[in-house]
């Protein structure tokens, strides 16, 4: 399972990575099958996680034993499941259908019996990733489904249930394979060619899927649109923990000088472009690619934004040079995450309360002078936050001595679910704004959804976890965003993948030229300085996905439906254990 993920990602493996697993746990035997069930799926778990997670090492050991031990009990629990009531080949009477005049008569009870427990276990597996995806704040990273990031044809149906519901489709079809295989070996061996009906059917539902992919690829983004411009700026600026390693003012004039260095770069290719049109007398038949936006990381900038509650904002004198200096080249949008302290009006000027609330904040700022901004919902646990430190101490102690950096504080939680409002040439486009790991975190994305042109806009830096494979997975699981909600996304890292994602989930520039609008290096790495202009569609009218209408409520009702599947006939029946 780990080699599904990046950095490995051999998502073929997919298809065949739960049948050692099915296979173990439905053949266990009855004495202590629980007890071996558990410890089964929870080796499992750690098998997974402890790799899969190794880039939290660069912050804290501890914390990343703790984060795979607690992770690894939902493969736990699924294994539990899976042997039992989940396990078509414990009831007695030879349920499975191996040799039993069952199979011999009536083979289309015996296939639908197994397309059954093959549903129940996908669909169990994927409600409990729906469940650690949402307990104890939540944590959905890296759910199977995910092993479809660079699949996009099978990624196309995450707009229906969502990545969680992607990761049924593998398991159910191993289900079936383990199966059949069973019931054709013992056919072999008693000369008898039955028909597998839960094959075809199985092999049906993935056909399925995969038309519905090439339709959507073929279809999504194709109605009226706005195009977009975005200057995105990556520095790359080295950290420990949460501390930067560079000082104030070298932050600030690297976001201004490569800033206008991706400006200059711009206008001289324009220029260039007109040139070749005037000598080929077709100068009006250019287009010339100024930016509309201009998009910073999170907390790109060392100064903060004071805010009143009556909406009067103000920020500090080094934030307003490095504007602009920027604004001397043109009158963009400036797009970029900061902190934002809670203040208040006094007679000399707005000043910050007494013991603030802080924020970890997206803020647009128009030409016309004004400040949008989004508060930060969804905390990052020890990293944004620590729960209890106020009447715990000592949890700072911890964090301090794991981290090797000072606790400075935890951010508040922010309580809009509004987008925020940007003008685009006279059009109103909305942006999902999303901050950090907050692109990861689909039930939150989705009640932002509203109607008319609308973008997902992330800001985020994995500076945190150095040159690990924490950046390459998180865009992997963030460009899913941009499938289940049918809107295009920005994401702007300090230290990460900067990139124009379609609402396909694809980085292909909308053009269809073959270009791939990703921040690279020249050897293909995602660490490094730079810019990157990218281009993307707002579709005018974007479509209301199923996943955006239902959330994770449609895969925790399959889930449920799953087990009602396989635990009712038992009870019907009055069927007994073996």
């Amino acid at each position: 399972m780990a080699l599904l993920f990046p950095p490995f990602d051999v998502g073929v493996l997919v298809w065949v990575v739960f049948i050692p697993l099915l296979i173990a746990l439905w053949t266990l035997d009855e004495r202590r099958r629980k007890r071996r069930a558990a410890m089964l799926g929870f080796l499992t778990g750690l098998a997974f996680f402890l790799p899969n997670l190794s880039w939290l090492r660069t912050v804290s050991d501890a914390g990343w034993l703790a984060l795979a031990a607690y992770l690894a009990l939902f493969p736990m629990l699924w294994s539990i499941f899976a042997a039992t009531l989940g396990n078509p080949w414990r009831m007695e009477g030879d349920a499975a259908g191996l040799g039993s005049s069952l199979s011999v008569k009536k083979p289309w009870a015996v296939s639908l019996r197994s397309l059954r427990y093959a549903f129940a276990c996908g669909s169990v597996w994927a409600g409990l990733e729906c469940a650690r995806g949402w307990l104890f704040t939540g944590f959905g990273w890296n759910s199977l489904g995910v092993a479809f990031h660079k699949t996009p044809v099978i990624a196309q149906a995450a707009d229906l249930l969502g990545v969680v519901g992607l990761s049924i489709l593998p398991i159910f079809l191993q289900g079936v394979i383990v199966q059949v295989g069973r019931r054709l070996a013992r056919g072999a061996r008693e000369g008898r060619l039955r028909p597998h009906f839960d094959f075809a059917m199985a092999a049906m539902v993935l056909a399925l899927v995969t038309c519905y992919g090439i339709w959507r690829l073929a279809t999504v983004g194709k109605g009226e649109s706005i195009r977009l411009r975005a200057l995105l700026v990556q520095l790359n600026i080295p950290q420990d923990a949460s501390q930067q390693l560079w000082s104030a003012t070298d932050i600030h004039l690297g976001y201004e000088d490569e800033t206008l260095k991706g400006l200059e770069a711009i206008e001289a290719d324009d220029q260039r472009r007109l040139g070749e049109a005037m000598g080929e007398a077709n100068e009006g038949g250019i287009e010339l690619k100024t930016p509309d936006w201009i998009v910073w990381p999170e907390t790109a900038l060392t100064g903060r934004v004071l805010s009143a509650a009556d909406g009067v904002w103000g920020m500090g004198r080094e934030n307003w040079i490095s504007l602009d200096r920027i604004r001397e080249a043109g009158d963009f949008t400036m797009v970029m995450g900061l902190n934002e302290i809670e203040a208040e009006e006094v007679p000399e000027g707005l000043v910050m309360k007494e013991n603030p609330r802080v924020w970890n904040s997206l803020v647009a700022f128009p030409p016309d002078g004004s400040l949008r901004s989004f508060r930060k919902r969804h905390l990052v646990i020890f990293g944004e936050y620590i729960p209890l430190v106020e009447s715990l101490p000592f949890l700072a102690s911890i964090y301090e001595k794991q981290a090797g950096v000072e606790y400075g504080g935890s951010f508040s939680k922010g309580e809009s679910l509004d987008p925020v409002m940007l003008d685009l040439r006279g059009e109103e486009v909305g942006l999902i704004p999303t901050i950090c790991f907050e692109d990861s975190v689909p039930r939150l994305m989705r009640r932002f959804v509203r109607g008319g042109p609308q973008l997902i806009v992330n800001v985020t830096n994995d500076g945190w976890f150095k040159e690990s494979p924490a950046a390459a997975q998180h865009f992997a699981n963030a460009r899913f965003r941009s499938i289940e909600l049918r809107r295009p996304m920005l994401r702007c890292a300090n230290t990460g993948v900067s990139a124009a994602v379609t609402a396909t989930g694809l980085t292909a520039h909308p053009d269809g030229d073959g270009r791939v609008q990703e921040l690279r290096d020249g050897r293909g790495g995602h660490f490094t300085r730079g810019h990157l202009l990218v281009e993307v569609d707002i579709p005018k009218k974007p479509p209301f996905t199923l996943y955006a209408l239902v959330g994770d409520w449609g895969v925790l009702g399959l889930a449920m439906a799953g087990v009602i599947f396989v635990a009712w006939p038992c009870r019907a029946q009055g069927s007994k254990v073996a």
